[in-house]
């Protein structure tokens, strides 16, 4: 497993973080780069949103504190916009933009943005030339491998984005039709792969070290990009840079080595978003990470009603003393 160029910043290890709406926020990102993430990229931001400033919006753009090299990734199906947006955030000191062509959700796709744009192959071209021209920081792109299966159009959206100064490409083995459903399609990424001289990065449903080897064997890909399965366990990245560089297998995280990644986590939720905020944030993660432990339902059903940062921190050590006692 080889570090990945974009640009002049290196990703090592070529795992990385995947950019998801209402998860991939600061605090989150900051703690898979400490467990092993070569890479995170934000949470995508609206183009549009962010040239009307709001306090969202300016959440999303911030990168205090975090370990470079730090991706923005931007949304939109205006190229003049996203041209904007993309130097905004170069401006405010992003290393490297990411276009959103991937993102599947009814209110994105109405839109005519994420994944709604592998309909439209000039609106894409348009869209990267605009970008790639607007700033001096590498670009990459985010797709699907197409619109729906009887209209996959990966391959020359790649050599498009390629030909057009688009230094890295992530692909989520489903059309947009597929959603979330069904097998991700490994050859599909394999014969984009195949194609094209920039990294290639394989994401979709890669939840195990194991299934990791499996995909960038499968695809011949330069790295692959991770999304849910590290929701609620940010320490997979430790788990698969050991199984792909050394074929090690390591030892579960201990109760107390969750419970103190979890609070620290949860601290820096209201730190970063304020109490009221963080208090509605921390209720997902908390969830997540509880999931499969002993007494997880009943817990998770209490921290959830629960409205003070004060509170949270009480019952969730509680919990984990329990986790720890049952080891005991």
């Amino acid at each position: 497993m080889k570090p990945i160029s974009v640009g002049k910043h290196t990703i090592n290890p070529p795992i990385i973080l995947a950019p998801m709406a209402g998860v991939t926020d600061r605090p989150f990102r900051q703690l898979c780069r400490q467990l092993g993430a070569g890479l995170a990229v934000s949470e995508m931001v609206g183009a549009n949103s962010l040239l009307h400033g709001s306090e969202k919006t300016k959440r999303r753009a911030n990168h205090d504190g975090e370990l470079g090299p730090c991706s923005v990734q931007i949304v939109g199906a205006d190229p003049k916009m996203l041209a904007q947006a993309a130097k905004i955030n170069a401006d405010e000191g992003a290393d490297i933009i990411d276009i959103n062509m991937g993102c599947p959700a009814k209110k994105i796709c109405k839109t005519a943005a994420g994944s709604a744009l592998l309909q439209d192959e000039p609106l894409v071209r348009a869209i990267l030339e605009a970008v790639v021209s607007a700033v001096d920081i590498p670009v990459t792109l985010k797709i699907r491998t197409g619109w729906d299966t009887a209209n996959r159009n990966a391959i020359r959206i790649g050599k498009m984005a390629e030909s057009i100064g688009v230094q890295m490409l992530s692909i989520h083995g489903r059309t947009r039709a597929c959603m979330f459903k069904g097998e991700a399609e490994y050859d599909t990424i394999a014969q984009v792969k195949a194609e094209l001289s920039i990294p290639v990065i394989a994401n979709g449903d890669i939840t195990t070290p194991e299934k990791a080897k499996l995909v960038l064997e499968k695809t011949g890909a330069d790295g692959i990009m991770v999304g849910r399965a590290a929701q609620g366990r940010p320490w997979i990245f430790d788990e698969m840079t050991a199984f792909l560089s050394h074929g090690k297998t390591l030892t579960p995280p201990s109760v107390e080595q969750v419970r103190q990644w979890m609070m620290g986590h949860v601290e820096r939720l209201y730190e970063f978003y304020g109490e009221d905020r963080g208090v509605l944030i921390a209720r997902k993660h908390v969830s997540w990470y509880s999931k499969g432990q002993h007494g997880g339902a009943a817990f998770r059903h209490t921290f959830n009603q629960l409205t003070s940062a004060q509170a949270q921190l009480e019952a969730a050590q509680a919990f984990f003393d329990t986790l720890t006692e049952n080891v005991a």
